[in-house]
C-alpha cells in the first residue's frame, strides 16, 4: 500500500548518488549552458570565428531580442503539440513501470517531419525568407532558453503533487536545486500529453534541420547556390533527424525516458542546446564558406556512410533481439544469462564493444564537422562536446548495469573489455 500522509508521500530519496557535479553543477550549468550556446552563434557569426578571440564578441542588446522570435518559437511549439495529438500512427507501450502499469505513447514523430517537410516546401514556394533565421537566431537562443527555465519551474512545482511512484529515482533528493536540475517527476503527463516525450525528439529536433534549412537559404542569398560543403551538412543531418524519428518507438527504452527525471536539464538540451548547438556546421558555413574536391567529398561521403551503418545496424540489432529474441536474425547470437531474467548480448555488434551504437555515432559527427575545413576549432566543438557527453553516458551505463546485472554484467565486461573504441577504449 502507498504510504498516504503527505510527509512520506515526497520523502527524499538518498539512495541515488548525484550526478553531473551534484548542488554546485545544478547551480553552475543552468548558467554556463545557455551562455555557451549564445557565445557559440556569436562566434560563428563573426568574421574571426576564433575559440581564442578575447574578448569575446559579446552582442548588443538588439541582437538578443527581436518580437518575432518569441512568436515563431510558441508558434514551432504550437504546430507540432498539434501533430502530436493528431491520430497518425500506432499506439506503443512503454516499459513497466515501479506501479506496475505502462505509459501509452504515439509513435508519430516521423509523420510530424513529413508534415513540417510538406508545410516548409510550401512556404519556400510561397517566398517564406527562411534566410532571415540567421539574423534570429540569437533571439530564438534567448527564447528558448527563457522558456527552457520556465518549463523547469513549473515541472518542478508539479512534481509535489505527483505520487511517489512516478517521481524519478535520481530526482527526489531533497535538495530544490538539484532536483529542479536533474527533474523530479519521471513522466510529467498534462492529460495523455507527455511533455519530457513530446520534447525528447520533435521541437527540438526538427528545429535544427528547419535551422540547416536556413542557413542554406543565407548562402543563397549571399552567393548565389548553396555550396557542396553546406549541402552535405544539411543532408547528413536530415538523414540522422529522419532514422531517429522513423525509429521513434526506440526511444522508450533509453536513459532518458526510463531513468532520468524531466527538469532543466532535459528541458533545455531538448528545446535549445540541440537546435542551436546541433546546427554550429551549418550557421559557420554561412560566414566562412569551404570549398570541397569531390575527392575530399566522396571521403567524407563515405565516413558519415560507414558511422550510419554501424549506428543503425547495432541499434536496430539491440531493438529488435529486446522485441523478440527468437527472431532469426538474433536468435543464434551468444548471450549470457542474469538474475533479471533478461540476457546480455555478447556477439555481433554486442560483442564488438559495450556501444557500438556510440561508435557510429562517433564517426557521424566527426563527419559533419569535416565539410568546415581545418582552419577553424570551432566547427569541431559537436565531435568534442558529443565524445565526452558519450564517454558519460556510457559511465553511468555502466554503474547503472553493474548494479543491475551484478556478477552477469562483471562476464560480460571480461567477454567484452572495450567499451567505445576497439582496442583502445
Amino acid at each position: 500500500m502507498e504510504p498516504n500522509s503527505k510527509e512520506t508521500k515526497h520523502r527524499p530519496s538518498n539512495s541515488t548518488e548525484q550526478e553531473f557535479g551534484g548542488t554546485l553543477g545544478a547551480v553552475f550549468i543552468p548558467i554556463f549552458l545557455p551562455l555557451t550556446v549564445l557565445s557559440l552563434i556569436c562566434l560563428c557569426q563573426s568574421p574571426e570565428a576564433s575559440v581564442f578571440q578575447w574578448p569575446p564578441p559579446l552582442p548588443s542588446t538588439e541582437r538578443l531580442w527581436n518580437p518575432v522570435a518569441p512568436v515563431i518559437l510558441l508558434g514551432w511549439l504550437a504546430l507540432h503539440a498539434l501533430l502530436y495529438l493528431l491520430p497518425l500512427g500506432k499506439v506503443s507501450e512503454g516499459l513497466v513501470l515501479r506501479d506496475g502499469t505502462r505509459l501509452k505513447y504515439p509513435i508519430n514523430g516521423f509523420h510530424g517531419l513529413c508534415v513540417t517537410s510538406v508545410l516548409l516546401m510550401l512556404s519556400l514556394v510561397l517566398g517564406a525568407p527562411f534566410g532571415y533565421l540567421f539574423e534570429l537566431l540569437l533571439p530564438l537562443a534567448v527564447c528558448a532558453t527563457v522558456l527552457s527555465f520556465l518549463l523547469a519551474t513549473y515541472l518542478y512545482i508539479r512534481s509535489f503533487s505527483a505520487p511517489p511512484h512516478a517521481l524519478a529515482p535520481g530526482g527526489n533528493t531533497g535538495n530544490p536545486l538539484y532536483d529542479f536540475y536533474i527533474g523530479r517527476e519521471l513522466n510529467p503527463r498534462i492529460g495523455n500529453f507527455d511533455l519530457k516525450y513530446f520534447c525528447e525528439l520533435r521541437p527540438g529536433l526538427i528545429g535544427w534541420v528547419v535551422i540547416n534549412l536556413g542557413m542554406l537559404m543565407k548562402e543563397v542569398e549571399l552567393r548565389g547556390s548553396p555550396s557542396l560543403a553546406m549541402i552535405l551538412v544539411n543532408s547528413f543531418q536530415l538523414l540522422y533527424v529522419t532514422d531517429a524519428l522513423w525509429n521513434e518507438e526506440a526511444v522508450l527504452t533509453t536513459m532518458d525516458i526510463v531513468h532520468d527525471g524531466f527538469g532543466f536539464m532535459l528541458a533545455f538540451g531538448d528545446l535549445a542546446w540541440v537546435p542551436f548547438t546541433y546546427s554550429l556546421q551549418a550557421i559557420f558555413l554561412v560566414m566562412h564558406p569551404q570549398h570541397l574536391s569531390l575527392l575530399r567529398a566522396a571521403a567524407i561521403i563515405t565516413l558519415n556512410g560507414i558511422g550510419y551503418y554501424i549506428f543503425r545496424k547495432s541499434n536496430s540489432q539491440k531493438n529488435q533481439f529486446r522485441r523478440d529474441p527468437t527472431h532469426p536474425s538474433v536468435a543464434k547470437l551468444e548471450t549470457i544469462a542474469t538474475a533479471t531474467g533478461k540476457r546480455l548480448l555478447v556477439s555481433g555488434w554486442w560483442g564488438l564493444v559495450r556501444h557500438p551504437n556510440y561508435l557510429g555515432d562517433l564517426a557521424m559527427a566527426f563527419a559533419w564537422s569535416l565539410p568546415c575545413g581545418f582552419s577553424h576549432l570551432l566547427p569541431y566543438f559537436y565531435v568534442t562536446y558529443f565524445t565526452i557527453l558519450l564517454i558519460h553516458r556510457e559511465s553511468r551505463d555502466e554503474r547503472q548495469c553493474r548494479a543491475k546485472y551484478g556478477k552477469a554484467w562483471e562476464s560480460y565486461c571480461q567477454r567484452v573489455p572495450y567499451r567505445i573504441f576497439p582496442y583502445i577504449y
